[in-house]
């Protein structure tokens, strides 16, 4: 199977690349700065990196121009903020924007015609718990992930006539950079909040993405990974 990722140098994005190419498929993924940990990431699993800012329109249709056979396409990038509403700028509003919501859009784009003509295809999207149910001080973070579960529901229907399932999963909280901006007190509390007790690792992720990937009667799903924090 051929595999797309975006996001795919770090947290999750990076762990959903080493998982299925250990599982012997071909693997693409995009990242945009992460030179160095994408560079470890390909040579630690063999796939093939691509330098790409998924909100650039011109430079996606270039990086999906040979990503055509693509049969799984999985959208980790994204981006967060932590902050007052009133102290959010209009730029910083409408990268997280561009990025966790366009960013998908741009993907979608550049790879449905092909999997249509084919009548098959995969595409698993990557919400949050709090496009759900919402955080303080995360209001335009909450507000993509909530885009990108509608996004999600509505492809779904739309695709479905091609024999395309697209399905969401929303993490928790899980241990990876975006939680650097969290204390170590915070991020316990967190744990202390969740009914399993713990925090989320990039594994349980990546776990729910091959269920996905394999689940040929499950398309238009948001599966929560949140263990119990949002039910």
């Amino acid at each position: 199977m051929n595999v797309v990722i975006t996001g795919g140098s770090r947290g999750i994005g990076a762990e959903a690349v080493r998982r299925f190419s250990s599982l012997g498929h071909k693997v693409t993924f995009l990242y945009e700065k992460e030179h160095e940990a994408a560079r470890a990431v390909a040579a630690e699993t063999g796939a093939a990196a691509i330098c790409c800012d998924v909100a650039d329109e011109s430079a996606m249709q270039q990086a999906f121009s040979g990503l055509q056979d693509t049969d799984l396409l999985i959208t980790c990038a994204g981006i967060g903020y932590e902050g007052l509403i009133q102290d959010i700028t209009e730029q910083q509003w409408d990268r997280i924007f561009a990025v966790n919501v366009k960013g998908i859009f741009h993907a979608v784009k550049n790879i449905v015609p092909a999997m249509v003509r084919r009548q098959a295809g995969c595409i698993i999207t990557v919400s949050s718990m709090w496009g759900q149910c919402g955080a303080a001080m995360e209001i335009p973070y909450s507000a993509t992930k909530g885009a990108v579960i509608s996004m999600t529901k509505a492809l779904a229907q739309e695709l479905a006539p091609s024999h395309i399932r697209v399905n969401c999963i929303a993490p928790g909280a899980v241990r990876t950079d975006m939680l650097n901006i969290y204390t170590e007190e915070v991020l316990e509390a967190f744990a202390e909040a969740t009914p399993l007790g713990m925090l989320g690792r990039t594994s349980d992720i990546a776990d729910a993405m091959v269920y996905l990937a394999d689940a040929e009667f499950v398309t238009g799903q948001v599966l929560n990974v949140n263990g119990g924090y949002y039910i």
